[in-house]
């Protein structure tokens, strides 16, 4: 990262953190949902951390050159152990970081070239677990009953805006970074993570509008203005969704590269999200 992209990354990090820690005030709140949205389907499971900030962040530095925002579900059992607290680092992390390995020509190191983000940093066992904690943290009539959402919408706003000033600040020597939302189901219909789609495209959308309605774009405004070209969709990691799609329209596209194939199908996935 060239010194105005180090600094952008960590007064991000820092509202990142800071927001965490104000929302772990809830987490007395928190545990008890955590562990009874959990009983019927999973082993039983020490809860440690029930709002996750991603320590991993803290790991990158400013000679990290940025090619990937990844955006995940929600913290899961092993993100939120104390000795974790790490984004992706279950089953579905070792695929996404074996993924990338396996495809050397995308020239990218999953653990050093992307920031690993998500849709809410409240934990859960599994993502559709959300569901339940948020219905009954709303019927708590608590300080907390809208944090579910108003978590995702902080999230998509900061994400991107992180997204779009880290492009505006590239040099020659940058890369452009992409933004990737991994995991989809939820982000359809009356799925969990609607406050963030609506929040993350009204986020690209504003932005499109203040840059395109300018009378002469500047260098930074034309590059924030493709960002939302930028932005892709795709399955999730886990059970290898993920490369058993990408392997499925690779077949079908023989023609197209690697990279082109995550391109198009990752603009696939955007459309039937966002339009």
């Amino acid at each position: 990262m060239n010194p105005q992209q180090w600094k952008i990354f960590q007064n991000f990090k820092s509202d990142f953190k800071n927001q965490c820690q104000s929302w772990a005030c809830y987490s007395k709140e928190l545990i008890p949902l955590q562990k009874s949205s959990s009983v019927k389907d999973t082993p039983d499971y020490p809860i440690e951390t029930p709002v996750v900030y991603n320590t991993a962040l803290d790991e990158l530095t400013q000679q990290s050159e940025i090619k990937l925002i990844v955006i995940g579900d929600n913290p899961g059992k092993n993100e939120q152990l104390s000795i974790n607290q790490k984004y992706l680092v279950g089953q579905a992390g070792k695929i996404a970081e074996g993924y990338f390995k396996k495809n050397p020509e995308l020239e990218i190191d999953f653990r050093k070239n992307v920031i690993i983000l998500n849709k809410t940093p409240v934990h859960s066992a599994k993502t559709k677990h959300l569901i339940s904690i948020d219905k009954e943290l709303k019927a708590g009539n608590s300080p907390a009953q809208n944090l579910i959402e108003e978590s995702q919408r902080w999230m998509a706003k900061k994400t991107a805006a992180l997204h779009q000033d880290l492009i505006a600040a590239s040099d020659e020597n940058s890369f452009i970074p992409e933004l990737w939302l991994v995991g989809y189901t939820e982000l359809k219909k009356n799925g969990i993570f609607i406050p963030y789609r609506n929040e993350l495209k009204t986020a690209y959308t504003k932005t499109q509008a203040i840059t395109t309605d300018s009378l002469s774009l500047t260098d930074e405004s034309a590059k924030t203005s493709t960002a939302w070209q930028k932005v892709f969709v795709y399955q999730h990691f886990s059970m290898n969704c993920f490369s058993k799609d990408v392997k499925n329209h690779q077949a079908a596209n023989p023609a197209q590269t690697l990279k082109q194939t995550l391109e198009s199908l990752g603009q696939i996935h955007k459309e039937e999200i966002f339009y």
